[in-house]
């Protein structure tokens, strides 16, 4: 059975807890994957087990806000697999961590540095991806974005404003290039536990963040993330754009 993906190109920038769940079910839903980061050692470890499930994918060493390896990362697409369907961009800075201080005690450079890396960043990798969707009649545009833009926060200014960005920045491709056939959307994950941050966090954390969220049985999980990606990726989303969808156990829960 062939699985939703099969034949795509996808081009994930970011590994970690989120992205290697996102490269692991692209590529086991048929994708051949692209996986970048700045920790290249981080994305090697998801193609190895990538790998021993009889996916495809490279590994790449990415800095998704500067635009010469973003470039690097879409030739690799081109010349290693023929191609691009899908960009998810799913990197980010927390520099404003921790998020205790409001837009009159977060030092300007902090702010800036946020911007750049979470905006602009996102900005680059979907002006370098789009001319390769372009070429395959169109494809799917992803962005992880967050809760944090809607939460409205006593913290995290620098954070929730690049997020908020974000998602003007998905409804401008969906809306030009939808009649082109490119389709983008955002994914806002809430509280979302994952290996290499679950030793490190205190139980009551998780107690907290149960209790915002209207299911209370467990926290979000990567696969979680995943599984709809892999929706917004195939053609069983073909109709679906323009949207900021949040998994977050209904933490929020809006029109």
């Amino acid at each position: 059975m062939q699985g939703m993906l099969e034949g795509k190109v996808i081009l994930v920038a970011g590994a970690g807890g989120i992205g290697g769940g996102l490269a692991e079910r692209y590529a086991a839903e048929g994708a051949r994957v692209v996986l970048g980061d700045i920790e290249k050692q981080t994305a090697e470890e998801t193609v190895a087990k990538i790998f021993s499930a009889g996916g495809e994918a490279l590994a790449i060493s990415l800095d998704g806000a500067d635009e010469t390896s973003i470039d690097a990362a879409i030739a690799t697409c081109r010349d290693g697999f023929g191609g691009l369907d899908g960009l998810h961009a799913n990197f980010a800075t927390f520099a404003d961590d921790p998020g205790d201080r409001g837009i009159l005690e977060l030092p300007l450079e902090i702010f800036d540095e946020t911007q750049r890396i979470n905006v602009r960043g996102f900005y680059l990798c979907t002006r370098a991806a789009l001319p390769l969707i372009l070429e395959r009649g169109g494809g799917s545009v992803l962005y992880t974005s967050s809760i944090g833009a809607y939460m409205g926060g006593a913290g995290q200014v620098a954070y929730s404003v690049s997020k908020a960005a974000g998602h003007a920045l998905m409804r401008h491709v969906a809306a030009r290039y939808g009649p082109q056939g490119v389709r983008a959307n955002s994914i806002a994950p809430g509280f979302i536990l994952h290996e290499r941050v679950e030793a490190m966090i205190d139980p009551a954390m998780l107690e907290w963040g149960k209790a915002g969220a209207a299911i209370k049985s467990r926290l979000g999980r990567p696969d979680d993330i995943a599984s709809l990606g892999a929706l917004l990726m195939s053609d069983h989303g073909s109709y679906i754009t323009g949207q900021v969808i949040c998994v977050d156990g209904g933490t929020t829960m809006r029109p």
